[in-house]
């Protein structure tokens, strides 16, 4: 008899991280199910750290909908200016309020319009800085149920400097701004491959996946 898929809710609204999650969890036998498929609400995100606002979602997404949950927290932290955006980058320009009551299309065309205006406020408060090392973080978080007193935890940082102007189409997010020497490009432009193999969320994904192995017996 075949065994039965794990069902686990992937606890986010973002289509671009949905997309990539997804490529990166296919190694493993798990039916990842999106939140807004099963029509949950996000959770609030009000802690000061990725790693207690990824436990948070992870554990809403679980008591929600009364399965496994994985959760993602990330962002884009600037040296420079102590860390920040952190985890408030998804709405560093302070205009996402909309983009929570909107739906389908027109969640994402205001989520660009978020990411625009993000970017745009962090090249500002760059301007004149030579000093523009920065890393995307990526904390994931997963439970077997919301109560789960063992919470599986990894965590990716993808290191590079901000450019003084966005390059590259592809991505979201900061991706325009992130330059990676190592590869000689910003994020925006990569590859959908080439952002999937060395990405802060490919690291966290690689160090869940060999956890879920380990301590959740998935092949």
């Amino acid at each position: 008899m075949t065994p039965s898929r794990l069902r686990v809710v992937l606890a986010s609204n973002n289509a671009g991280k949905l997309a990539e999650l997804r490529v990166l969890f296919a190694a493993l036998s798990l039916e990842l199910v999106a939140q807004p498929e099963l029509q949950l609400a996000e959770a609030d995100e009000p802690h000061p750290t990725f790693i207690e606002n990824a436990l948070a979602k992870a554990r809403h997404a679980a008591r929600a909908s009364g399965s496994a949950a994985l959760a993602d927290d990330s962002g884009l932290c600037v040296d420079a200016l102590g860390g920040a955006p952190g985890v408030i980058s998804a709405h560093y320009a302070g205009m996402d309020a909309g983009i929570v009551r909107s739906a389908g299309g027109a969640r994402e065309a205001q989520r660009r319009a978020q990411d625009a205006a993000n970017n745009a406020l962090l090249l500002e408060r760059l301007h004149g800085t030579t000093q523009r090392r920065a890393c995307f973080v990526c904390t994931l978080v997963a439970l077997r149920a919301a109560d789960d007193p063992q919470p599986l935890v990894a965590t990716g940082r993808w290191w590079g400097e901000i450019v003084e102007r966005a390059r590259g189409g592809g991505g979201f997010g900061y991706d325009p701004l992130l330059f990676v020497p190592a590869l000689g490009a910003t994020v925006a432009e990569l590859s959908r491959e080439q952002k999937n193999a060395h990405s802060h969320r490919a690291l966290a994904c690689a160090q869940m996946l060999d956890l879920m192995r380990r301590d959740w017996a998935l092949a």
